[in-house]
């Protein structure tokens, strides 16, 4: 079982908005925050983001070198997935894969695909 995955990221305030809200729409609720970072909660599972030192931040992020891909929630239904992504698009944050969307991941994966502000992918499936 997963006990929490830690990311950093390149301006928390952007990360914390961003996050805050699909968490809160996923289903997670806050779980800490200090002056560098924030973590949100489901179960036993956890969140967490901090802030990347200023000497750290001149090699941007990039989902295809050698780390994480990107990271993937189940959605409890299709309902869900479709309204997570008019907010998304209400909220300018562009899709990925508009054209094969909803079916991105192949005909068996109903989700939405977008990135997070520092371009980390993220899935929402549907069961």
């Amino acid at each position: 079982m997963l006990h929490h995955i830690e990311l950093y990221v390149s301006d928390l305030g952007k990360s914390s908005e961003f996050w805050g809200w699909l968490l809160n729409e996923l289903g997670y609720t806050p779980y800490q925050q200090w002056e560098g970072g924030f973590s949100w909660k489901s179960q036993d599972t956890y969140l967490v983001f901090v802030q990347t030192e200023e000497r750290f931040l001149d090699i941007p992020y990039h989902r295809s070198r050698v780390g994480l891909n990107h990271l993937a929630f189940r959605a409890t239904s299709k309902e869900q997935v479709n309204g997570l992504t008019r907010q998304l698009r209400e909220k300018s944050i562009p899709i990925l894969y508009e054209n094969k969307h909803p079916y991105a991941g192949g005909s068996s994966h109903y989700a939405v695909y977008f990135e997070d502000p520092d371009r980390i992918k993220v899935e929402v499936v549907a069961p």
